[in-house]
């Protein structure tokens, strides 16, 4: 019989944020654990991403991408706070969803993922990058991106998803081959007007008041160490911890590591 160890007295849920491509389904080596350890996991899914049936080609904007995220914290009780865990350009989604809901928010974990202070200007050198990722820069980023032109070629592109030959490479360099055959059976098509409005989050003091962490991947071929650490400086956290043999997708290369990091943020939170 597997044992399970004690890692707290404490029972926490934790909600977890997908970045782009992705949906729900890339954490469920986290959740199963923490639940195997007596926490909380829920794994959503944002508009047009997973088994949300939305055609992303049709969300207009950051928040109608977010929305299922908002709809869940919108029902929490109202004595209820959860640790919100986000990846890659989902970060954006979650610093949207701490600007709506701050007293839903116990603790945010950042893992490889866009930590913009809200309201904030942004370098030009961190937000190309961001715009390369995401595909906002449509010459520069092609030669990683498919482009979907919903509007028409004349406008932006509405969806973005990553060429085959550069998944591996760019995802999921250092993680098992059965996740990176399951991530090509499952990824999707990314809506690329949410990822316009991350860079245009407007100020929300409140904001300051939750506790962040961030997780940074030391072997991230996507985004880099040295462009995290970048950003970091711009806003820094409360806590920093580092996976130095993780790719972008820490879930699948370094998850008992992440679990352990995650359950010793949370662990801050009644000390």
């Amino acid at each position: 019989m597997r044992s399970k160890i004690k890692m707290s007295e404490h029972e926490h849920h934790f909600v977890f944020v997908h970045g782009a491509g992705h949906g729900g389904w890339c954490w469920y080596k986290l959740a199963n654990s923490l639940r195997e350890n007596g926490h909380k996991a829920t794994c959503i899914d944002l508009k047009g991403a997973g088994i949300n049936q939305t055609d992303p080609n049709t969300v207009t904007s950051l928040d109608d991408y977010d929305e299922p995220l908002y709809a869940f914290l919108s029902q929490l009780p109202i004595d209820q706070k959860v640790i919100l865990v986000s990846h890659s350009v989902g970060g954006g989604s979650m610093t949207a969803a701490m600007c709506l809901f701050p007293s839903k928010v116990s603790l945010a974990v950042y893992v490889a993922a866009v930590m913009v202070k809200p309201g904030a200007l942004i370098p030009d050198s961190l937000k190309n990058v961001m715009k390369v990722c995401s595909g906002l820069i449509e010459k520069e980023a092609e030669k990683i991106w498919d482009f979907t032109f919903g509007n028409g070629p004349q406008n932006i592109p509405t969806s973005i998803m990553m060429k085959p030959e550069y998944v591996r490479d760019k995802f999921y360099n250092e993680s098992p081959m059965e996740d990176y055959t399951l991530a090509t059976t499952l990824l999707r098509p990314a809506p690329v007007m949410a990822f316009v409005g991350i860079m245009g989050i407007p100020e929300a003091p409140e904001t300051e008041k939750i506790p962040r962490v961030y997780v940074k991947t030391g072997k991230d071929h996507l985004f880099q160490p040295h462009l995290q650490d970048l950003m970091l400086a711009l806003w820094p956290p409360s806590q920093t911890f580092l996976l130095q043999e993780s790719d972008h997708s820490a879930f699948f290369s370094q998850p008992r590591e992440l679990n352990q990091f995650l359950l010793q943020a949370a662990s801050s939170l009644s000390s």
